[in-house]
């Protein structure tokens, strides 16, 4: 099923100096950053299902962040976090199934026949996107190339376009990731990830073409600015 098409407007980002908003007051809330991509991977997938009405986007200003988050929302301080029937829950990949399984639209569940292999690339993640971010400090073009070789090769298990054939939860948990470091590593150390990678050019242009997903693209500029200032200073 294709992802519904909502038109949104992201609201800006609330931070210490702003008034705190309605709490627990039966809304569904999604309390996220812009500029994070654990946050972008339960944005998207809240997009993809066409929840824009139902559950609210809640932006914060990580550098910035308001008291009464930590203080009556999520004690752990950190996005994503989802605010739904009287209770938050937190983080991104637990979120994805979260959404998928207690809202409507399309699903992106695995395939049962392919549920074993997307738990072990979903595991994988964390993995992947550690070994890219240490290769900064080292070779980074072979370093960081061996993870998104592991990429290539994993799309091409079940033919692509996707990871599993079709778009699913576990594309989702890769893409954020991967359209911080391609704008990164190209601008900043000449780096082309998608160069002799065909598969992975494709995912890329495939996720280009999901208007649920072009709606929360980050800014390539702050992704350069920040990434530089955290990584290469």
């Amino acid at each position: 099923m294709a992802s519904p098409y909502v038109e949104e407007i992201p609201p800006p980002s609330l931070d210490a100096t702003t008034e705190q908003p309605p709490l627990f007051d039966g809304t569904t809330r999604l309390y996220t950053a812009y500029i994070c991509p654990y946050a972008h991977r339960v944005w998207i997938i809240r997009n993809y299902k066409g929840l824009q009405h139902k559950i609210e986007l809640v932006p914060l200003n990580l550098i910035n962040r308001p008291d009464w988050y930590k203080e009556k929302v999520y004690p752990m301080n950190k996005v994503p976090s989802l605010e739904h029937n009287g209770k938050v829950i937190g983080e991104s990949l637990d979120l994805l199934k979260y959404i998928d399984n207690n809202f409507e639209g399309p699903s992106l569940l695995p395939d049962p026949a392919k549920r074993e292999y997307a738990e072990k690339l979903l595991s994988y993640s964390e993995t992947f996107n550690s070994a890219i971010i240490d290769s900064f400090k080292g070779d980074t073009a072979k370093e960081a190339g061996a993870q998104f070789d592991y990429l290539e090769n994993a799309l091409g298990k079940f033919g692509g376009p996707f990871l599993l054939g079709e778009i699913s939860q576990v594309d989702i948990a890769y893409i954020p990731f991967v359209e911080r470091f391609h704008i990164f590593l190209l601008e900043a150390l000449k780096i082309d990830i998608t160069e002799g990678r065909p598969k992975l050019l494709a995912w890329i242009e495939e996720f280009n073409k999901i208007d649920a997903y072009k709606q929360t693209k980050v800014d390539p500029k702050l992704v350069v600015e920040i990434y530089s200032m955290r990584f290469l200073s």
